[in-house]
C-alpha cells in the first residue's frame, strides 16, 4: 500500500511540474507577442485576439484605422458586427 501511495505522489508531482512548465511557456509566448505588438511588428486581431503581422493580407480600413485579421472568418465576423452597429 505504501508503494502505491508513493507512486501516486510521484505521478502527481510530475503532473504539476509538466503543467507548470506548459503554463510558463504560454506566458512567455504571450509576453513575446505583446512586445512585438508594442514595437509595431504585430497587431492583435480585434475578434479572436490572435497576434498577426501588421502587413497581414487580411485587413480592412475603417477611417484612419487599419485592422488586421488572422482569418477571413474573423474579418467577416468583424464586418457583420460593424454592419449591425450602424443600424
Amino acid at each position: 500500500m505504501l508503494k502505491f501511495l508513493i507512486f501516486i505522489a510521484a505521478i502527481f508531482i510530475l503532473y504539476k511540474l509538466l503543467m507548470g512548465d506548459l503554463n510558463k511557456k504560454k506566458e512567455v509566448k504571450e509576453k513575446e507577442h505583446e512586445n512585438l505588438a508594442a514595437n509595431g511588428v504585430m497587431t492583435k486581431d480585434p475578434v479572436c485576439g490572435t497576434y498577426v503581422p501588421v502587413g497581414s493580407d487580411i485587413r480592412i480600413k475603417e477611417g484612419d484605422n487599419v485592422h488586421c485579421f488572422c482569418s477571413y472568418e474573423c474579418r467577416d465576423s468583424y464586418m457583420k458586427k460593424l454592419g449591425a452597429g450602424k443600424e
